[in-house]
């Protein structure tokens, strides 16, 4: 589809490659990234932390390279490192929810970037599968600590939608699994 005069594309780049991002992933994507950050939001009420969408640029090895990435949901604390539409410090969390086009790198190339930065926690979510997986850092290293997959039938034995996640950095900031979920079926 060609763009129109004023439209611009979001990209990332990593390795040196730029990759095209998609304008709108689906409305799945946006639901979920949405449900996170509210919980997200609500908690970090009267903190020095911010939470963005979407919408900052985080350059993952500001001292090697000009690479950046778009994660999907991001918590940050130290402000010194943000300038215009980037941020070069160390999230305290990262969300990426999967999509068609970007499923392989946000598990591949970005949680190795992630865990090379120093990011403490990483969730990849999956609509498809109504599924969230997090992984901790371990010295040094991601640890993949928790796999939820969705059941919200409360007449199966697995039964787990009312399960409480936290945010391990955050504590006080937590949510129930269908809350993750909540809206994608409309």
């Amino acid at each position: 589809m060609p763009l129109l005069k004023n439209e611009s594309r979001k990209q990332e780049k990593m390795n040196g490659v730029v990759y095209d991002m998609s304008l709108s992933p689906g409305y799945r994507h946006g639901v979920i990234n949405g449900n996170i950050y509210a919980a997200v939001k609500r908690g970090l009420k009267d903190s020095l932390c911010l939470v963005f969408m979407e919408n900052l640029d985080f350059r993952y090895q500001p001292e090697e390279n000009d690479d950046y990435v778009i994660p999907d949901v991001m918590v940050i604390c130290d402000r010194k490192h943000l300038k215009g539409g980037s941020y070069s410090g160390v999230p305290k969390f990262i969300v990426e929810t999967l999509s068609p086009s970007t499923a392989l790198r946000d598990k591949t190339d970005k949680l190795s970037a992630y865990e090379k930065a120093g990011v403490q926690e990483y969730w990849i979510v999956s609509p498809q599968g109504k599924s969230v997986e997090i992984y901790y850092l371990a010295q040094g290293k991601y640890v993949l600590t928790y796999n939820y997959i969705l059941q919200d039938d409360e007449e199966e034995d697995h039964y787990n939608a009312d399960t409480v996640i936290a945010l391990k950095e955050f504590p006080h900031i937590s949510m129930e699994l269908r809350e993750i979920f909540e809206g994608l079926d409309v």
